[in-house]
């Protein structure tokens, strides 16, 4: 039974996989997207997913806690420069994993892992959202405005000037 074990070991030691993800994790921030296995994906999106959540805010204390996962200051550049501006407004869910199919050498399942907002295939024809709140309860503002006074038409503005 596997109660607690939630870490995939991807069969290997605990420095290889750290090290082997945090250089998945700089060749991701650097190319916007990687081929790789569909286990190492996900064990990617782990691993990366809480580094880009801690770069959306550019403090020295930020920069030096993803410097110790990732060991790269080009990475780190990049990460705080140009994809924590891009990803500000997301709440989670920096990337995606796409199912490629099998590697003919072995039959590995294969899998694309993007950053969300780096992929111009989805992002061409959305337009660009208004910010929202996640909190309920602020809709009744605006529907009391709406029934207070509503708008004159057209034939009652024509009748008005017939009057006189």
């Amino acid at each position: 039974m596997r109660h607690g074990k939630k870490i995939n070991h991807l069969g290997r030691q605990t420095a290889h996989r750290k090290a082997m993800l945090a250089n998945m994790a700089c060749s991701l921030i650097e190319h916007k997207r990687i081929n790789t296995t569909v286990a190492k994906a996900k064990a990617l999106k782990q691993f990366v997913e809480p580094l880009v959540t801690k770069s959306k805010e550019d403090t020295t204390h930020n920069r030096r806690i993803v410097f110790s996962k990732l060991r790269d200051k080009d990475a780190i550049t990049e990460l705080f420069r140009e994809v924590a501006p891009k990803v500000g407004d997301r709440p989670g869910g920096y990337t995606r994993i796409i199912k490629l199919g099998n590697r003919l050498g072995d039959n590995a399942d294969m899998a694309l892992i993007e950053l969300v907002d780096y992929n111009e295939i989805y992002n061409v024809n959305k337009p660009e959202k208004k910010k929202s709140t996640r909190r309920a309860g602020r809709g009744k503002k605006s529907a009391d405005t709406a029934q207070t006074k509503p708008e004159a038409s057209a034939d009652d503005k024509k009748n008005e000037g017939n009057e006189e």
